[in-house]
């Protein structure tokens, strides 16, 4: 069966050249664990952290193994007594086509009121990096501006809808006129601006009057340093990724030209990584699902289909192409 393995750390721009796909075997099948096939698979930025050396808070990848990321797999054997064939798990797993793990690396998931790609995004960790940072850095306020960098993106998306949950007046940042429609028509921000067009920096002015109390920083680089000039007193900015240079040498990323702005508006500026939060991971989870439920939050999926598309779904990520989660559907 397949496997895709890093085969060398990326420098820039992220290519095809970085992985390699190999076959491989599994091994037998012993007491407590599960032979599973992948269903669904999670592609997503921080990836590109591991890879390249770079991530702070997770292991990186080494050359030669595989590339693992979030996925939802079906059982097919089973030797454990809590799972049996046909159930649906999600967990960490190696991008390949099927894997034998211990009972203990997976949990199992309801898809009877839920879809199962819900469980790769606004419920899995897409969705807790949203709601950890928004509510715990971000503070949103009733009637407060909130400014959603990437905002038809996965994490973006759901930011924009938990905001609106909390009374605040949501603007998305976007680089399509297609991406900033579907914002405002289909899942309600309030508006939306095209980072694309020559009068940027204008329209975001007008399209929040009241200044900005909560900007959700994915992106950096020239599309934040419009929002800077607009911050309001004791403004709150959660960094959750810098997109913009996820795919240039460190040595040509000037950083972003904030302090002055900072100090003026004695705004907060935290980065964070969902990870602080695992031992809050059920609460939130729950709340999500309520919300989920009550039809405050939707989703909406990018899908590539076929193994083979796993890498170039990947690529995808920091090419702007997707609205919502990218997913890579499996195919018989």
């Amino acid at each position: 069966m397949k496997q895709i393995i890093l085969k060398e750390r990326p420098v820039g721009k992220i290519t095809e050249a970085s992985f390699e796909t190999k076959e491989v075997r599994l091994n037998g099948l012993h007491d407590s664990e599960l032979h599973l096939k992948l269903v669904f698979l999670s592609v997503d930025p921080y990836l590109l952290g591991r890879m390249n050396n770079e991530s702070a808070d997770m292991p990186s990848f080494k050359r030669g193994e595989p590339i693992k990321s979030t996925g939802v797999l079906r059982v097919m054997r089973s030797e454990s007594r809590d799972f049996e064939e046909g159930d649906l798990v999600v967990g960490q797993v190696p991008w390949q086509e099927e894997v034998i793990v211990s009972e203990k690396k997976v949990r199992k998931i309801d898809t009877s009121f839920i879809s199962a790609k819900a469980y790769l995004g606004v419920i899995g960790m897409t969705g807790l990096t949203a709601y950890f940072g928004l509510l715990d850095i971000g503070k949103p306020k009733k009637d407060e501006t909130v400014v959603v960098s990437a905002a038809a993106g996965a994490v973006g998306s759901t930011v924009g809808q938990i905001a609106q949950i909390k009374g605040a007046h949501v603007i998305g940042i976007t680089g399509t006129d297609d991406k900033a429609r579907y914002l405002v028509k289909e899942i309600g921000f309030n508006a939306a601006v095209n980072y694309h067009d020559s009068n940027f920096a204008e329209n975001l002015k007008r399209a929040c009057p009241n200044g900005v109390d909560v900007y959700f920083e994915s992106v950096g680089g020239e599309i934040s340093e419009a929002v800077w000039p607009l911050l309001n007193k004791f403004a709150r900015i959660p960094v959750c990724g810098t997109i913009s240079n996820y795919n240039s040498p460190a040595e040509e990323d000037v950083g972003p030209r904030v302090q002055r702005y900072l100090i003026q508006a004695n705004a907060l500026m935290q980065g964070f990584s969902v990870t602080n939060y695992k031992e809050d991971y059920k609460e939130a989870t729950e709340q999500l699902i309520k919300w989920l439920r009550e039809g405050k939050l939707t989703h909406k999926e990018t899908v590539l289909k076929g193994f083979d598309q796993i890498v170039p779904a990947f690529i995808s990520l920091f090419e702007g192409k997707n609205i919502g989660k990218i997913i890579v559907e499996m195919t018989d």
